[in-house]
């Protein structure tokens, strides 16, 4: 059997699949340039036999028939993030034990002394699209592996996450069905090409389905928005931080720009925000900029998409919706019994679209499921009127102050409707005295005014006393990954521990 992705392209040979700048691309280009490249990739074998094979690529054509090229071969492709030092690419390519790096030239220097102590060749991607005989493609199973995606590392060593073809294919046809996905429509891509985020929410969902992905290789305001007043874009995916800078670029423009931005987003049949937490406050800005209630959702690395607002129906502020189509969700308490709801407990995932192992660490594998098969996300949450609301990371956001056990997101919730309250991070901060001591970073919308002691009593009267932050700091920004969440390790830097 052939990959179900690549006969899907064949039905849709002369439609549009990739946009870049002024050139576009045709499901027949993808097919034959990916094509090409597994050949070049095979040099004579007859399969890869899931040998891994790391992308060092910025999104555009190049990195769509690397990754098919890779895939096509019968490797595992390992996307590596363009924006991380060599010292973090140095854990992907130690860990992943590739044969081979694939980069584009621009990158050469970051890669090049890394790949020379080891002895990998570095193969340049716009070279290995250059026309050759072809070969006889190999025969790819679905049950094998097709991608290595490294984890965010918030709360610790980014760890390689193996998923399969059919992993690929379960989250696709999920959000597919969820989502409304169909052949005439054209999405908007700018975000990372090493997360789940981009590389299924937007890119391989456009590419199942016939549709259109136009890639930006980098995010710029000005230029997104620009792009949606042309009003052809009917889906936009973004992280919060993202629709943050959109929202503050719109309010830099003109009463005439200001329409035009928005009506180009209004015209969106569907906006989703996805990797962190969405502010209420963010969302209702949008609405009322573009008439768009953004579709929030939840995920991770190890299980694609699991939960989603309605797209058609309420989609509440805070909550991120039911269980996915083909996906088990359930929560449960430190004992694994299933709580009622209205009763915080630890999330749990089992379906198709679940990966399946840790690559290299069979201990984590095991401890990361139940007996029964389920994933154990490690994140809590809680259903009210059969909604679910994300309550936080427990190694992170979950608190113990004081014998309470609070949720760092519902502070950060609060706080961030105070006006002059730009970003929020809370943190519990090792204290002799609490457990955990609360304490809030903020970034200010005018750092010249905006007190701690004003902070804290704009809390005090929306919070119970053991939430409100018993230290805040204004600082000039949070420390954040590339997909824009917020690492709370680096936050937690900010206080010192054991104070009174």
């Amino acid at each position: 059997m052939t990959l179900h992705l690549v006969d899907r392209a064949e039905a849709y040979s002369n439609r549009t699949a990739i946009v870049v700048e002024e050139d576009a691309y045709t499901y027949s280009d993808l097919l034959r340039v990916s094509s090409i490249v597994a050949t070049r990739l095979l040099s004579g074998r007859k399969n890869l036999n899931a040998g891994r094979i790391c992308i060092l690529v910025p999104p555009g054509w190049d990195y769509v028939v690397t990754m098919w090229g890779i895939w096509r071969a019968g490797g595992v492709a390992v996307p590596m993030a363009i924006s991380h030092p060599p010292a973090e690419l140095a854990h992907v390519i130690e860990d992943a034990k590739p044969e081979a790096i694939i980069a584009h030239p621009t990158l050469f220097a970051r890669i090049n002394n890394l790949a020379d102590e080891r002895g990998l060749p570095v193969l340049e991607s716009s070279t290995l699209s250059q026309e050759i005989p072809l070969c006889e493609i190999p025969i790819v199973q679905e049950e094998g592996p097709s991608m290595i995606l490294y984890t965010s590392g918030t709360t610790g060593q980014p760890k390689g996450v193996v998923l399969t073809h059919k992993n690929i294919r379960s989250q696709v046809e999920s959000l597919t069905v969820a989502w409304g996905w169909d052949h005439d429509d054209h999405i908007l891509l700018h975000l990372p090409l090493h997360h789940v985020h981009g590389i299924v929410n937007v890119l391989l969902s456009a590419l199942w389905n016939g549709s259109t992905c136009e890639i930006f290789s980098q995010f710029n305001a000005v230029e997104v928005w620009e792009r949606l007043s042309r009003r052809d874009i009917t889906l936009y995916m973004a992280v919060p931080t993202v629709y943050r800078r959109l929202i503050e670029a719109w309010k830099r423009v003109n009463s005439a720009t200001r329409t035009a931005w928005a009506s180009g987003a209004g015209a969106c049949r569907l906006s989703v925000s996805g990797s962190a937490a969405l502010p209420v406050t963010t969302l209702e800005l949008w609405e009322e900029m573009t008439g768009q209630r953004l579709l929030e959702r939840y995920g991770m690395t190890e299980i694609g998409m699991a939960l989603s607002n309605p797209l058609d129906g309420e989609r509440r502020p805070g909550y991120v919706g039911k269980a996915l189509p083909g996906i088990e969700v359930r929560l449960v308490d430190e004992a694994n019994h299933l709580v009622a709801e209205g009763e915080p407990g630890l999330i749990q995932v089992r379906g198709a679209t679940v990966f399946n192992e840790y690559w290299r660490q069979p201990k984590e594998t095991e401890a990361a499921f139940t007996t029964d098969g389920w994933f154990i996300t490690g994140d809590q949450a809680v259903v009210e009127a059969g909604a679910y609301r994300i309550l936080g990371r427990s190694s992170v956001d979950i608190l113990e102050t004081g014998g309470e056990k609070i949720s760092a997101l519902e502070i950060e919730g609060v706080m961030l409707t105070h006006p002059g309250v730009r970003e929020c991070a809370v943190v519990g901060v090792p204290d002799v005295d609490w457990g955990d001591r609360v304490c809030a970073a903020i970034v200010s919308e005018d750092k010249d005014h905006l007190l701690a002691d004003e902070l804290r009593a704009f809390a005090k009267k929306r919070l119970a006393p053991y939430k409100v932050p018993k230290e805040i700091l204004i600082v000039s920004e949070l420390p954040r990954n590339t997909m824009g969440k917020v690492t709370k390790r680096e936050v937690l830097k900010f206080f010192k521990p054991d104070k009174a």
